[in-house]
C-alpha cells in the first residue's frame, strides 16, 4: 500500500496521475536593498555554518548580522534567480538589512537577546508578516497588501532578535488547490527544484524552505504540515524537520487547511538548530486556542540534555508493515539507520504493529475537506484590502485568471471543498472523531503495549524525478499516524540513494518532542549522514 507524503501529494496519491507541463514563470525579483551581484566568487564563507557558529562570529566580531544577511541574500541572487534558479525564495525582505543593522547595534549596547539574536530566518509564504513583504500562498489572488500584523510565531522570532530574510516558495495552497497538482509549484512563484539534482522534486508543501535551507540561503527556515509538509521535504532535501505537537506553536497568522492538523514548525541543517528554532516558535497564544494545552508541557529549553550518548538503554519501536517496500534501496538505508542505533545501545522491538494504520486515511481527507472551507473563509475576512473573501471568491479568480493560475493543473478539490457545508454537520463530526480516535489509539498503543520509548520509521523515499506528463512519481512516507494524531515526529537524514537524501523519523505521543530531539540528535552525531548538495 503508498502512503501519503503529507498534504504536498495527498492528492496524487489518491488519484495516482498528476498531468502538468512546465513552469517558465521567473520569481519576483529581491527587494531593492536586498540586491547583490549574481555571480558567487570563491566557496561560500557561510557553507554549513550553523546558528551556533554565527553567534560566535558575531561574539568574536569577524562577523555582523548585516555581513551575514548580505552573503545570504547574495548567494540567493547567484543561486536562486540565476544559476541553478532553485526558485525557493519567493521574495526577499527589503528591510532585512537595515532590522540587521538594528540588531547589530542593540548587540554592542546591551548584548544579545538570545541564541537568534541577529540570525537570518527564512519563513514559508503562508505566515502573515505586516512589513514590506506579501504573504500569498502562493496565489495571485493574494497579490497585493500585506497583512495587517504579524503571525504569532513572526512576532516570536522578531522579539528573540532573528532577521526575517525573506519568504518561501511552496506548493500553492499547500497543495489543497488540485488533485491534479505537482509538489513545490506556484503560480507566484514557479517550481521549486531540489539542491541535489534539478531534474528531481524537492517536495511539498513546504518545498522552497526545505531547499533553500539545505541550499544554505538562510541559518534556519521554517516551514508548516498539515500531513507530511515539513516531514517530506525534510528528508527528500537532506534536512532535520521538526513536525510539533499540534498546539505547541501557534497558527494565528497562517494560511489554513485544518485547526485540528496544521502546525508550523523548524527546517534545520542540524538537530540543535532546529531545536533552537522550535524554542523561539513555541508559545500559548490567546488567539490560538490549541497552544492553551501546551500550559506546563514546554520545557524551558529545547536544547538543554542534548547528549550524544541518549540512544543508550532506549526501547524504539520499528514500524514496518506498509511503511517499507518503497524501493529495495530505501529499505536499505532503514536497515543502516536500524543497525545504527543498535551499535549506539538503543534496544529495538523489531518488528512493532501500528493499529490501524491507514484505515483513518478517508476520514482524515473529509476532515481537511470541511475545515479548509471554514478555516480559509475565517482567514480571508481577517485580511484587508484583498479582492478574494471566500473560497467562492478563490474559485472565480483562478476561472478569471485560468492563463496563469492553472496552466498545468486545475482546483477540483476547491470545488469539492466549497460544497461541504458547516462544521455542525454530523457527517464531519464523525470524520473527525473517527481519524482522531484511530490515529491516537494505534500511536498511544504500540508505546504501551511494547513499553517503547519512541517510534521508528523510514520517513519516505527519495526524490522523483519531475514528470511534467505524468506528475508525481510518489512512493510514500511514514507521516500520517503523527499528522493526524496531532502527535510530533522529527525527520533526520539517515543516508542517501544515488546521492538522493533519505531521513528516518522518530515519534512518539504528544507532548514529547524533548525526548524525540535527544533521539534524532544521538543519532544524528553518529552518522553525521547529510551532505552539502551539489546544485546541479
Amino acid at each position: 500500500m503508498k502512503r501519503k507524503a503529507g498534504l504536498l501529494v495527498l492528492l496524487c496519491v489518491i488519484l495516482l496521475g498528476v498531468g502538468c507541463r512546465e513552469d517558465t514563470s521567473a520569481p519576483p525579483p529581491p527587494g531593492p536593498e536586498a540586491a547583490m551581484p549574481a555571480k558567487e566568487e570563491g566557496p561560500f564563507p557561510l557553507e554549513e555554518t550553523t546558528v551556533e557558529g554565527l553567534q560566535e562570529a558575531m561574539v568574536k566580531g569577524t562577523l555582523t548580522s548585516r555581513r551575514i544577511a548580505e552573503l545570504y541574500l547574495a548567494r540567493i541572487e547567484a543561486l536562486d534567480r540565476k544559476g541553478p534558479t532553485l526558485a525557493s525564495v519567493i521574495e526577499t525582505n527589503p528591510d532585512a538589512l537595515s532590522i540587521a543593522d538594528a540588531l547589530d547595534k542593540e548587540r554592542k549596547e546591551k548584548g544579545p537577546r538570545g541564541p537568534l539574536h541577529g540570525i537570518p530566518v527564512l519563513i514559508k509564504d503562508n505566515i502573515d508578516t505586516a512589513d514590506k513583504m506579501m504573504t500569498t500562498a502562493g496565489s495571485l489572488a493574494l497579490v497585493g497588501p500585506a497583512p495587517a500584523k504579524d503571525a504569532f510565531i513572526v512576532e516570536r522570532l522578531r522579539a528573540a532578535g532573528a532577521v526575517i530574510l525573506g519568504k518561501t516558495n511552496l506548493s500553492e495552497w499547500a497543495n489543497f488547490r488540485s488533485t491534479r497538482s505537482v509538489s513545490g509549484w506556484s503560480g507566484r512563484g514557479g517550481l521549486v527544484r531540489n539542491p541535489y539534482a534539478l531534474d528531481r522534486n524537492a517536495c511539498g508543501s513546504s518545498s522552497g524552505t526545505g531547499a533553500a535551507i539545505s541550499a544554505n540561503f538562510a541559518a534556519v527556515g521554517v516551514g508548516t504540515e498539515t500531513d507530511g509538509s515539513i516531514i517530506c521535504p525534510s528528508s527528500t532535501n537532506g534536512l532535520v524537520g521538526i513536525k510539533p505537537t499540534v498546539g505547541l506553536a501557534s497558527r494565528s497568522g497562517i494560511v489554513p487547511i485544518s485547526h485540528t492538523q496544521d502546525t508550523p514548525g523548524p527546517m534545520a541543517r542540524t538537530v540543535r538548530d532546529a531545536a533552537l528554532l522550535l524554542g523561539a516558535l513555541a508559545s500559548a497564544d490567546p488567539q490560538d486556542k490549541a497552544t492553551s494545552e501546551s500550559a506546563g508541557k514546554l520545557p524551558a529549553d529545547f536544547v538543554a540534555g542534548l547528549d550524544a550518548g541518549a540512544l543508550k538503554g532506549k526501547r524504539l519501536g520499528v514500524l514496518r508493515g506498509p511503511f517499507v517496500g518503497y524501493s529495495p534501496k530505501s529499505d536499505a538505508v532503514l536497515e543502516f539507520a536500524l543497525g545504527k542505533l543498535k551499535s549506539l545501545g538503543a534496544e529495538l522491538v523489531d518488528p512493532v504493529e501500528l493499529p490501524h494504520a491507514g484505515k483513518y486515511d478517508a476520514a482524515e481527507f473529509e476532515v481537511l475537506q470541511y475545515e479548509f472551507k471554514t478555516d480559509l473563509n475565517a482567514y480571508l475576512a481577517g485580511r484587508p484590502g484583498l479582492p478574494v473573501k471566500t473560497l467562492a471568491d478563490l474559485i472565480a479568480f483562478n476561472d478569471k485568471n485560468a492563463e496563469k493560475e492553472m496552466p498545468y493543473f486545475g482546483q477540483e478539490l476547491f470545488l469539492e471543498c466549497e460544497k461541504k457545508g458547516p462544521l455542525t454537520e454530523a457527517k464531519y463530526k464523525e470524520a473527525l472523531a473517527k481519524a482522531r480516535r484511530l490515529s491516537r489509539e494505534g500511536i498511544d498503543q504500540a508505546l504501551k503495549s511494547s513499553r517503547l520509548d519512541a517510534l521508528v520509521a523510514l520517513s519516505g523515499g527519495p526524490a522523483w524525478t519531475i514528470d511534467l506528463v505524468n506528475g508525481d512519481h510518489y512512493l510514500g512516507s511514514s507521516t500520517s499516524p503523527a499528522a493526524v494524531s496531532g502527535y510530533p515526529s522529527i525527520t533526520v537524514p539517515a543516508g542517501e540513494v544515488a546521492g538522493l537524501p533519505i531521513g528516518v523519523s522518530f515519534f512518539g505521543t504528544a507532548w514529547s518532542e524533548p525526548k524525540l530531539i535527544q533521539l534524532a540528535y544521538a543519532f544524528e552525531q553518529a552518522t553525521k549522514a547529510r551532505k552539502v548538495p551539489a546544485l546541479k
